[in-house]
């Protein structure tokens, strides 16, 4: 899954993993509109057949039970403005709040990083300048300098966790503190109308995911990493359209794309790892929230936010709920 993971990053810190999102100023040119008009046809044509393909915000409906499904963008973006206006009156009907991760939550992982920071950083044994080949850290270092970050604090950076920094651009570090996503500000709304919060899974989830990577794939990551350095400004791009173009699902089969492009890369090879990396990145969470979804159901109308790449595909959030016979309807998005 080395390089899999790593092409996924960019995609899953906006689409997917809640926990590592930042505010996003960044220019570039988005890659769909610059492919030629096959090669999109095709990615278009592999997307849409899966379930539910398009589509961002949904209400899932059983009985008397009401889920009302938002699929986010962990960036900021002037846009989300008009999505809250959406979601306002489903905010005023709603009895509580589902997202991936709460307030409760974040501090949780906060307090648990600021006792265990071997969790991020490597306290002990080889650091990444004895681990990578001279080249490669040179150019992670180069890389890591434009985000703001000097070489001997990258030094120490647990592989994993310097890839995730890696999939963020450097146009958008400067927002890493401050700015907020959808998820962030429908958090902000619930706290304002002192909506209950609760979370979709555990905290430390994304942990357990990256705890399975042997050392040898967490090293590889950053080396696949690197290799999408040059297009990081307009992958960025790329992702918020989009987004807000409402086809979630097309980002899945870009990096698809992008992997079977790399050095080394068979159909079968590329086939055979986004398996695995889809396993454990959206099904085992998504199967894992249904339950929360519909016991939360019972309590009143529901509002879920999460990650828009949780939606599609024949184990997305949708086609689950579908199985346990909710009947579902695509509602207006901006």
């Amino acid at each position: 899954m080395r390089s899999v993971f790593a092409t996924l990053l960019a995609c899953a810190a906006a689409l997917g993993l809640s926990a590592f999102a930042a505010g996003a100023q960044c220019v570039g040119a988005n890659l769909f509109d610059t492919m030629p008009e096959a090669e999109r046809a095709a990615l278009e044509a592999q997307a849409h057949a899966k379930p539910y393909a398009v589509g961002n915000f949904w209400r899932a409906t059983k009985d008397d039970k009401v889920i009302h499904l938002i699929g986010t963008y962990h960036m900021e973006d002037a846009r989300h403005a008009r999505t809250m206006a959406l979601l306002s009156p489903v905010l005023d009907s709603a009895a509580l709040i589902l997202v991936e991760a709460g307030p409760g939550e974040m501090s949780a992982l906060k307090e648990r990083m600021g006792k265990e920071p071997g969790l991020m950083l490597i306290t002990e044994g080889p650091t990444l300048p004895e681990k990578l080949p001279p080249d490669v850290w040179d150019d992670l270092t180069d890389a890591m300098k434009l985000r703001g970050i000097p070489a001997f604090a990258a030094a120490k950076m647990q592989p994993w966790y310097l890839s995730m920094m890696l999939s963020i651009p450097p146009c958008a570090m400067t927002g890493l503190a401050l700015g907020k996503g959808l998820d962030g500000l429908v958090i902000d709304e619930a706290l304002a109308r002192d909506l209950p919060i609760r979370a979709l899974e555990p905290y430390d989830t994304l942990f357990g995911i990256f705890a399975s990577l042997s050392e040898a794939d967490q090293v590889s990551m950053i080396t696949a990493t690197l290799a999408l350095e040059d297009k990081s400004d307009d992958m960025t791009v790329t992702l918020a359209e989009s987004y807000f173009r409402e086809e979630g699902r097309m980002i899945w089969e870009f990096t698809r794309a992008l992997t079977a492009a790399l050095p080394g890369y068979t159909p079968e090879r590329v086939a055979r790892e986004f398996a695995a990396m889809e396993e454990a990145v959206m099904i085992r969470r998504n199967k894992a929230w249904i339950p929360v979804l519909t016991k939360a159901a019972e309590e009143g109308p529901v509002l879920a936010a999460f990650g828009a790449l949780h939606l599609s595909g024949d184990a997305g959030v949708l086609s689950l709920l579908q199985a346990e016979g909710f009947a579902l309807e695509r509602l207006a998005f901006q």
